[in-house]
This record gives structure tokens, sequence and C-alpha cells, in this order.
């Protein structure tokens, strides 16, 4: 299987770490030290050589930070996290909710009389360190740059990844990899830009039409490149790794080792784009008064999906969609208390490894039944297996990496008779993700401009959630793809072919957890009859099908429209996935998919 249940990290662990950290940090003459979930590319997702974070603290999640310093060591977590990290963390660990509490106000008030704290300038960005300092002006508190004190005391640590690099075919990329850097080359010529330095993973592969797999469950390699206003690239990756791809890199492409970069970058005219939200420290730094601060030159054309990308990524979906089906139809047949978490982990692998043209999953399936739905990225182990019992509500979050498309999606399903109070909050997030699908809006407007109305009607009834309402998704790429969002942190105007999901959810604490996820691709709306001709709209196009659990819903809850909505997507599930199924998988779901009319 591609996913495992094996505990990776025990909060046992830790305190003896934090104290060898501690040890360092005295001998280092520093008061602190920062410890990220961040490598030196800056995304989102690390190799296990890079798992510094789990490593000392135990918490496994995918953002987060701890701040060590010799009496206390706080772990900044988000609201996706304040129920794990509880669990994962022993009580020499602090958690600490953030961003609410900010670093700078931390450190201003455990260290009152100033300090010297230090941190790896390869795994801080430009602005993480800036927003810091900004917010330590006066203090007498300093960040120090300094080598890495974890790995001083990290023995069986990881080598770094080193995974061979495949070609992403043209078919489905959609563009050459030479027109991509001649298209971006001339976006910097037009600014002026001798090159910008590109750091993230996901930008690299995209730009060069490459995939790997040095990050699990993200078909990415490490590597860094710097892209010339000429559509030249001078690419930094060990030379291992390219051994398989041919000629498919031109004369374009000149390829250095790794450690060269920092050297080139001295040598090179400027001005350099840099990223200030995923160039580290250390590069910047190195590139000195040549540097121009603006956005990473491929986040936008890689968000914005061609013709080729989303067509890929709708044909993944129709595959995917049925390897669901068949899980929630046989999950359906199984006894309350018969299954346990892990078995329904498995029973979906083993549905989607049936397609040939699966590479991996998109990240560790959720499947958390009863209290465990309630942890927003929950991770079952063979420890915390849990069997789904009668009145329990199981989330089951889940996704594959194509040959031609990534997918992710979420369904709660009842285990035998729910209770009122989850039926009434389901209703709830089912009634905002609706609102959302449906949602037509002015060309322009961001994430956190639309956000809302995911949310509306859990507002109304005094509930909330605490993570975005969606995030954007890469085509054979990251799952969490940036720069567009759902968010109402996110100021990037959404643009036709960006792919996002929408996933409205709600979670008590101890007793379950609900969410609803599908992925939708923009596209320009079409005309209405009292539309203004002059104002161009945007709307939606949903991409993920399987059917919403009907017993969780309440239709009176929901007004016609979103009734309407919801059984002409049934429909629409039952006509693309129904002929891709079993037998009796395609019985299942003629009768998860029939109308459901207002009571």
């Amino acid at each position: 299987m591609f996913q495992s249940f094996e505990v990776t990290a025990r909060p046992e662990q830790g305190p003896p770490r934090l104290e060898g950290l501690r040890g360092e940090i005295a001998k280092a003459g520093l008061d602190g030290f920062l410890v990220p979930r961040a490598d030196a590319h800056q995304g989102e997702y690390v190799a296990p050589h890079d798992e510094r974070l789990a490593w000392l603290t135990g918490f496994t999640g995918s953002a987060g930070f701890c701040a060590v310093l010799q009496d206390v060591a706080g772990v900044f977590v988000d609201g996706r996290y304040r129920t794990q990290v509880k669990a994962q963390v022993a009580p020499a660990f602090t958690p600490v909710p953030w961003p609410e509490v900010s670093l700078g106000d931390w450190l201003r008030e455990h260290l009152p009389q100033g300090g010297k704290v230090g941190f790896d300038p390869w795994l801080h960005s430009v602005n993480q360190i800036d927003q810091t300092e900004a917010a330590l002006e006066g203090s007498g508190v300093q960040l120090v740059p300094f080598e890495n004190l974890v790995d001083r005391i990290w023995p069986d640590q990881p080598a770094p990844p080193m995974a061979p690099v495949d070609v992403h075919p043209l078919e489905h990329a959609g563009e050459s990899h030479a027109d991509k850097r001649a298209r971006l080359g001339a976006g910097l010529r037009e600014k002026g830009e001798a090159a910008a330095v590109i750091t993230l993973p996901d930008s690299l592969c995209w730009l060069l039409n490459l995939r790997g797999a040095d990050i699990p469950r993200n078909p990415v390699a490490h590597g860094f490149a710097v892209l010339h206003a000429s559509g030249e690239v001078d690419l930094f990756m060990d030379e291992r790794k390219l051994a398989g791809i041919g000629d498919h890199l031109d004369m374009g492409v000149r390829v250095h080792a790794p450690d060269m970069l920092l050297t080139r970058l001295a040598g090179m005219p400027g001005p350099l784009r840099l990223d200030r939200d995923s160039v580290p420290v250390v590069i910047a730094e190195a590139v000195g008064d040549k540097l121009s601060w603006g956005q990473d030159p491929c986040a936008l054309p890689k968000a914005t999906k061609n013709a080729a990308e989303i067509e890929g990524s709708v044909q993944a979906h129709l595959r995917d969609g049925a390897a669901v089906v068949e899980t929630l139809a046989w999950l359906d047949g199984q006894r309350p208390g018969s299954v346990t978490e892990t078995q329904v982990v498995e029973k979906l692998e083993g549905f989607r490894r049936q397609d040939p043209a699966l590479r991996d999953i998109s990240f560790e399936t959720i499947a958390g039944t009863g209290p465990n739905g309630a942890i927003m990225h929950y991770r079952v182990t063979e420890e915390t297996d849990a069997t789904l019992q009668a009145g329990h509500l199981l989330v089951l979050d889940s996704g594959g990496q194509y040959l031609d498309g990534t997918t992710d999606i979420t369904r709660t399903v009842a285990i035998g008779e729910p209770p009122a109070e989850a039926c009434r909050a389901f209703t709830r997030v089912l009634a905002g993700m609706i609102a959302m699908s449906r949602l037509r809006w002015p060309a322009g407007l961001a994430g956190q401009h639309i956000e809302a109305v995911g949310r509306m009607p859990l507002w109304l009834a005094g509930q909330d959630f605490d993570h975005g309402l969606g995030h954007g998704v890469g085509a054979y790429l990251s799952v969490h793809e940036g720069p567009q969002r759902l968010s109402k942190l996110s100021k990037i105007p959404l643009e036709p072919g960006m792919i996002l999901s929408n996933e409205p959810g709600y979670y008590r604490e101890g007793a379950f957890g609900i969410r609803i996820e599908n992925l939708l691709v923009v596209e320009p709306a079409p005309s209405l009859p009292d539309g203004d001709a002059h104002r161009k709209m945007l709307n939606w196009r949903t991409l993920s099908f399987a059917p919403i659990d009907r017993g969780l819903i309440l239709p009176e809850m929901l007004d016609p429209a979103a009734l309407a909505w919801l059984n002409a997507y049934h429909a629409e599930v039952a006509e693309k996935i129904g002929p891709r199924l079993s037998h009796g998988a395609k019985l299942w779901l003629d009768t998860a998919t029939a109308p459901i009319g207002a009571a």
C-alpha cells in the first residue's frame, strides 16, 4: 500500500530530545532556537530528512513551528491542529494558538530582558523573518542566523531525498517547457528584471514539465532554478536524479550541482526577482542589492490550468469517483461494529489501485470515525484505529495522484442511525457547500471576497469551522497549491482555469466531525437575460462526483434552489459514474442518488 499506519512520533520521545536541543542552544551562546516545519525550498510538504518539528515535538501537522527557550517551548499551530496537537506533544511543550499569538509577541513575553534566538536561514523565508523582526523592534530580542541545531542531535536523520525524475508528457502538460520558459521570460523582460529565482518544487517541476518523488504523496523533485529573461534556465539539481529523462531538457537548460547555487547567484547580473514569501533568507543575502521583490513567476501560470490540464483533471476525477463510490457501496453493506478505520482506508486504496494511471495517493487518507472525525487532519495509526460504531459519523477525506490529474474529495457517512444534532449540522454544511457551488461572482474578486458564502448557514446557527473553505489543487502536482485559496486571507483574484476545493465542515470535539468536499474549476459564466452586458462574471464547474449521504440530510432545512442543485448533482453522478461501476455498486448508486423531495 501507499499508506501505512505505523506510529511515526510519540509524545514521550519529545522531552529528552528537547533537553538535548537546549544543551546545544546553551553551547552556542543562544537563548533560544526556532524549529519550523520547512525545508530549503519553502513548500508546504517536506521529506523525512526535514521533519525536524515532528522529530522534536511529536506534532505531525502540515503547518506550525516550535520556539525553544531554556524554560519554555511553544508549539505554534493554527485552528486546524488545536485538537491534534493536544494528543501528540508532551507537557514539556506548550501549544500556542497561532496566528492569533504571533511569534514576535510570544518572544517579547518570554524573553523580557531580551536575548538571542537562533534560526536556520535556509528554513525561513524572508517574509517570516522580516515580520518577526518588525514585531521585536525595541524588545532587545535578536534573531540570529545559525547552523541547524536539531541536525546536531538527530542521530538517525534520514538522508536528503534522491528520487529519479520523470518527464511529464506534453499531452498532459499542454505546453512545452521551452514555450513556458519563453513566455515567462518575456514577462521578466517587461518588468526590467534579468532573472527570477525559483525555490518551490512544484513551480520548478511545472516549468520544466518534470515530475519527481522527493516528497511523499507529491510528485515533485527538490532543486532550485534561475529563470532568465531570455527564457534560459539554470537548474541546480543533482544530475543523478535526471539520468532517466534523456534529451528532454534542451540546450536552454543548464544543469549545475545544488551546492553551486549561492556562488552562481552572487555572480549573476541583476535585477533578480525573489518572492519574499518563498525565498529562504540565505538566498536573499547571496543576491544582495541586486534583488527585486515580486511573485514567483510560475505561481499564476501554474494555477490557471490550460485546456489539456483541465481535461486531464476531468478524466482523473471520473475514474477516481468510481473508486470512491465502490468504497461507499461496500461500506454501506457492512454491519456497524464490524469495520475499522484502517480497513476503510485499505479498501479505498485498493479500488484506486485498479487504475493503471494511479501513481500515489495525494495525501494520507483521513478516515476518522466518531471523536476521531473531529480531528481535522486525523491520521489513523495502528494504535488509534477505531471501529465504526452505530451512531458514529465517518469523515473520509482522500485523493489520488494520477498521471493526468490530482484529486481530493471528502464525504461524511452515517454509520447506523446518526444523532439529530449531527444531521442538523451536516445539512448546514451541505447548504454552504451548495451555495458556493452555485455562486456567480464578478471577475476580479479574490477568495477573501466570497469565502463567507460557504459559511453562512453555519454562522446563522452560531457555528463555524477553523480552516479555510478551500485550497488550490495542482495538475498532477501538489494537492495544496497556491496562490489561489478560498480564505479570508487570500487576496489573489480568481481566474478561469484555477482549480480549488470547496470543503466546509463542522467539528464537535470529542463527538463527531463533518466535512463535504468537491473540487471546482473556475470558468467564465454564461450571460443571463437580465445581466449587465459589460460585466464579466465567473462561476464554477464541479469536477468531483460521488453521492452525498442522504441519511444525514434534513430536506426541510434546504431551500428549493439548494434541493434542485442537489438532485441535479446526484443525477449527474449517476450518469457519469454509474457506467464505470461493478453491478452491485451500480445498484447501490441508483438508490444513493435518487431524488430527494422537500418534507
